[in-house]
């Protein structure tokens, strides 16, 4: 015990870094300086947190982003703006106001005048989520969300036929204006598939593009029916 004891106190006596006693710093090597230590440095999830915000810059800041989206799909080229930002806000009112312009006739009406709302919204999300999964079963690189919000964005300029498609019934239903439908619908028609295509073309490989294609075609295709079969009330 008493061994023990003199042993412990010995290492109690004996300096920490003992080793460091027989180290010399030359006297060429300047060690003068100062430490700084940056206080106000902010990491970048702190510059771009949107929790202290308020509500309207969240909802107008959002607004911009949908609107700058829209600016993409108008003047369609290869960018990764809709795949980097990604958001389903401007497929859904896409989807919900060519639903609603495509209504037919009232539910209690026994003629049928166009597709009812519930029927243009199953077949718009469940073609984009079918050609998604073709893409992903193809070995695209691009997420199920990613694909999703360029297949919703691109129907714009479907939306936007509907619309003058619309203006063009009101003033008759004739041979003259079945051709100016006709005319506008086949190039927003063709808008939507090459502004699709020209989005998701970098992220499929390069031997099945065609295969990624053929469904975006009919996709659009199956919407561009229905606004020109479509008949108003």
């Amino acid at each position: 015990m008493a061994a023990a004891e003199g042993s412990g106190a010995a290492a109690a006596t004996e300096p920490l870094f003992a080793g460091l006693a027989d180290v010399s710093i030359s006297e060429d090597i300047p060690v003068e300086g100062e430490i700084t230590v940056p206080v106000g440095s902010n990491s970048p999830e702190e510059d771009y947190s949107t929790l202290d915000e308020p509500v309207r810059d969240t909802i107008l800041r959002d607004l911009k982003a949908v609107g700058k989206k829209f600016v993409h799909v108008m003047y369609p080229k290869k960018s990764s703006a809709l795949l980097r930002d990604w958001d389903l806000w401007g497929p859904l009112v896409l989807c919900v106001s060519l639903a609603l312009m495509l209504q037919g006739r009232s539910a209690d009406s026994k003629e049928d005048g166009g597709p009812q709302f519930a029927e243009v919204f199953v077949i718009i999300w469940f073609g984009a989520v079918v050609i998604t999964l073709n893409s992903k079963l193809l070995g695209g690189t691009i997420s199920f969300f990613q694909s999703l919000c360029v297949l919703g964005y691109c129907i714009l300029p479907l939306t936007v036929a509907m619309l003058v498609c619309r203006l063009v019934l009101l003033a008759g239903s004739g041979t003259v204006s079945f051709i100016i439908r006709l005319i506008v619908v086949i190039a927003m028609f063709a808008w939507s598939t090459l502004a699709s295509t020209a989005f998701l073309a970098d992220s499929q490989p390069p031997h099945r593009k065609a295969l990624v294609v053929y469904p975006i075609f009919l996709f659009y295709f199956v919407i561009s029916w229905m606004i020109l079969t479509f008949t108003p009330q």
